[in-house]
């Protein structure tokens, strides 16, 4: 069967290089809520925008966390419905994220005709945090290495990080990263997972609880 994850990420490296020689694609897919506002038709940019990024870096850093991350999101999905079931349930939790992280920056700037954003950060995110919710607890290692984070962390104290500093950010809006789509993607990507596996609340919890007591004792 072929792989989803590689496949998405064939598409997206694809369409983002092309589209860097390409002037008018990438003015027609990219995220502009100012367009979709006074438009027909356009709301695709909300989906379109997840398959552009700004240059090399951009592009190789979210595909290399969606890698990372998404090959135990996929089985986990597989393993409870099937894999043909889990496999349309994580292009929903992906292609999802891109979509649902987009809808915030949508309305808070339909009406800024200057303001553009492009890349697959939200629907990293669902996966990213599909994958914290399901496995909060890395006893191997002492925890996973997450750049820019030099030292191994546990994933649930980096998803309680990420989404405090990305909700901080998202207010404060110091940069030009649409950290609303980091924060709001991650959320979906939670709800989502627990909405399919109502358990993996209960045993999030759990490994975490295990995991302070064992710190503790």
């Amino acid at each position: 069967m072929l792989n989803p994850v590689l496949i998405l990420i064939g598409l997206t490296v694809a369409i983002s290089a092309y589209a860097w020689s390409k002037t008018e694609l990438m003015e027609s897919w990219i995220m502009q809520p100012y367009l979709i506002a006074r438009s027909n038709g356009q709301w695709y940019r909300l989906l379109t925008s997840g398959f552009l990024h700004a240059d090399w870096g951009h592009l190789l850093f979210n595909m290399f966390a969606f890698y990372s991350f998404s090959p135990v999101v996929l089985s986990t999905l597989a393993a409870n419905y099937g894999p043909g079931l889990g496999i349309g349930l994580f292009l929903v939790l992906y292609l999802g994220g891109i979509i649902v992280s987009d809808l915030p920056t949508y309305f808070r700037h339909r009406d800024d005709p200057g303001y553009r954003s492009l890349g697959a950060s939200g629907g990293v995110a669902s996966v990213l945090f599909a994958s914290v919710l399901l496995f909060p607890v890395n006893n191997n290692g002492g925890g996973i290495i997450i750049f820019p984070i030099p030292i191994p962390i546990q994933p649930f104290l980096f998803g309680f990080l990420y989404l405090a500093y990305s909700y901080y950010m998202g207010r404060r809006r110091g940069d030009n990263i649409n950290h609303d789509a980091h924060f709001y993607g991650a959320l979906y990507g939670v709800v989502l997972m627990l909405i399919l596996m109502p358990a993996a609340g209960a045993e999030f919890v759990s490994q975490i609880a295990a995991f302070i007591q064992a710190k503790l004792s």
